[in-house]
């Protein structure tokens, strides 16, 4: 499985909202699908709790409750996106993330803060030759427990991210 490895230039490539954290944890993730980005566009758009789930492969989707799968088709109403927008996650009943930036077809920012921890989500989308490059920058600041958050945090947040690709990878194709 692909465990949706940035690439060394992702890894360095400054990405809008990195001056918005102080980051002590970073954690940069990429992955190709066969479509191009104005495809792969709708689809991040609606991504997100209450809004069209979290994309999972139907290998994995079939051992989620039917009320929890993500959709498998775009939803007029979950396309519009605008800056301000605040969606709740799934990291706690009052955790949200806020649309800090939107740049159609290439750019998704949000912004969120989880208790004393401050933290930027940018979905980033690129052309390429067999169709669309997907990296995702997650930052966070302060953290009290670096080395958890890197190891234990970076675990779970590359096999969600690889779940991801999975999904979308799926859906992008159909």
């Amino acid at each position: 499985m692909d465990l949706a490895r940035a690439t060394e230039d992702e890894r360095r490539t400054a990405l809008p909202g990195d001056a918005l954290v102080a980051a002590d944890v970073v954690m940069d993730r990429g992955f190709d699908l066969p479509a191009p980005p104005d495809v792969v566009w709708p689809w991040l758009v609606q991504l997100g709790k209450r809004r069209a789930g979290w994309y999972l492969p139907r290998s994995v989707e079939r051992y989620v409750p039917r009320s929890r799968r993500a959709l498998r088709h775009l939803d007029q109403e979950l396309l519009t996106h605008e800056v301000g927008d605040v969606i709740p996650d799934w990291g706690g009943a009052n955790a949200t993330f806020t649309l800090a930036a939107i740049k159609p077809s290439h750019l998704l920012l949000y912004t969120s803060r989880r208790g004393r921890t401050d933290l930027t989500w940018c979905l980033h989308v690129t052309p390429t030759d067999d169709g669309s490059r997907v990296h995702l920058r997650l930052r966070l600041g302060p953290v009290r427990r670096q080395r958890l958050a890197e190891t234990v945090g970076g675990a779970f947040d590359a096999l969600t991210i690889a779940g991801l690709a999975a999904g979308l990878r799926e859906r992008v194709s159909g």
